[in-house]
């Protein structure tokens, strides 16, 4: 039987709640993560007052950046593992990714380009931190368990903590941050809100991290060269395909969040809605995930992301044809729509770590820090373009921040949300059609790895 990371017979399963303590990590990770992405685009233009061309070309290098970063950690996770283990640098790195969150929301401190370079400085390191403790998480949760069953119940419990986070954001980032540092400026609400997840965050990571255990004591190798490393993951079929499908995903999805605000704000003339709609979707993902969870189950993995892409791709051809003009209407539509997008976010979680095994099995390396440091480089590319579609895509539009929009800008605008991420789904069911692992694929890999 060969020697690698996962149960084996003498080792017990791990519980339920240990499996669920560790999926709170995300909780953490998620404060940070939901408010750049959901708030720092709208803050940058709205708040501090910069170009929405500027603003989403700083977002889009960030990204980028971010993308190196988190595959530079994941080679690192490879090559050398700290003496004290991942969850020691989890719990002690949430304290300089805290510090690295509350940069991101420093407003220029002078003014012309040396302050917008300085914005994007204070973004750059807080997706350096962010990446080198995500990563290493991450690469944790392949060696939690082997096990398909439970690794789809971590990814569950991380999209259900990862959801809570989302709620307390969108809800709690204007009235806690204004309770905290009063509103003196536009800013001041959002620089409170960045302290106080900044210190709620480390606190939760150094609990998750200091409580990780493993299911079983990898094996420890000689640190695979990058070149094979990337070889490895090239020639995995496996990861390749569902990767550039969520790819695909993510440049939808990320369209369509950051519209929210701009859509409540000029379309509608409600801002304070666009905030509630952002929470109403988070809560739409905390009831959907275990539904998503049970149809796993009885559809399989692959039929799951069809479905969920079929539908949303139909309430985005219906968002193309009527325009909407009531906020309670707008709002009901994108919790329809972020119910679809909780199921592809699941499986590609629940499908992920299966790709090391895949990867082991018709290559023979095991790379867990690469696989999960590249599929992060991947998504932040996602999102750096798709901010700059946006970004494009309102600049031509004709948009002003602060004032309100003509007809015709308006049009582009809804065009922009509604018809890319429409290409962008389809062509993410393209990529799964490839994906070779099926329904009971795992299984059959794990057992010709034990002979």
């Amino acid at each position: 039987m060969s020697s690698r990371p996962g149960m084996t017979a003498a080792t017990p399963r791990p519980t339920r709640p240990r499996l669920a303590l560790f999926a709170f990590g995300d909780f953490a990770f998620n404060l940070y993560w939901q408010s750049a992405m959901l708030f720092l685009l709208f803050y940058y233009t709205d708040a501090l007052g910069l170009p929405v061309g500027v603003a989403a070309a700083i977002f889009m290098a960030a990204s980028v950046w971010d993308g190196v970063a988190n595959f530079a950690a994941g080679l690192l996770a490879d090559r050398r593992e700290p003496r004290d283990g991942l969850g020691r640098l989890v719990a002690i790195g949430g304290i300089p990714l805290g510090a690295g969150f509350v940069l991101a929301y420093l407003p220029p401190l002078v003014p012309g380009i040396w302050g917008l370079a300085g914005v994007c400085v204070g973004h750059i390191l807080f997706r350096t931190a962010y990446a080198f403790i995500n990563v290493p998480y991450l690469a944790m949760s392949a060696r939690v368990s082997a096990d398909s069953n439970d690794r789809a119940f971590v990814a569950g419990m991380r999209m259900l903590s990862g959801t809570l986070a989302a709620v307390v954001v969108a809800l709690g980032t204007v009235p806690l941050g204004t309770a905290l540092l009063g509103a003196k400026s536009a800013a001041d609400a959002y620089i409170g809100a960045a302290l106080l997840f900044a210190v709620v965050g480390a606190a939760i990571l150094a609990w998750v991290g200091l409580t990780y255990r493993e299911a079983d004591v990898p094996e420890r190798r000689a640190p695979v060269p990058v070149i094979a490393a990337l070889r490895a993951i090239a020639a995995n079929r496996a990861f390749v395909t569902l990767n550039l499908a969520m790819m695909a995903v993510i440049v939808a999805v990320t369209i369509l969040n950051k519209s929210v605000l701009y859509y409540f704000k000029y379309f509608l003339d409600d801002e304070g809605g666009g905030q509630l709609a952002l929470a109403s979707m988070s809560v739409v993902s905390a009831v959907s995930v275990p539904l998503w969870m049970w149809l796993r189950r009885s559809l399989g993995a692959r039929a799951l992301w069809f479905l969920a892409s079929a539908l949303a791709m139909a309430g985005l051809a219906a968002f193309a044809l009527f325009d909407i003009h009531r906020a309670g209407v707008m709002q009901a539509y994108l919790m329809a729509m972020q119910a679809m997008i909780v199921g592809l976010n699941f499986v590609f979680w629940a499908m992920l770590p299966n790709t090391i095994e895949y990867g082991e099995r018709h290559g023979g390396l095991r790379v867990e820090g690469a696989v999960f440091g590249m599929a992060a480089l991947l998504q932040r590319v996602a999102i750096g373009v798709a901010t700059a579609i946006l970004g494009f895509g309102f600049d031509s539009a004709g948009y002003v921040a602060n004032v309100a929009q003509s007809d015709s800008t308006l049009l582009a605008m809804r065009l922009t949300i509604a018809l890319v991420p429409l290409g962008f789904l389809a062509l993410s069911c393209v990529m799964m059609a490839l994906n070779p692992l099926g329904r009971g694929a795992h299984a059959r890999i794990l057992k010709d790895l034990d002979r």
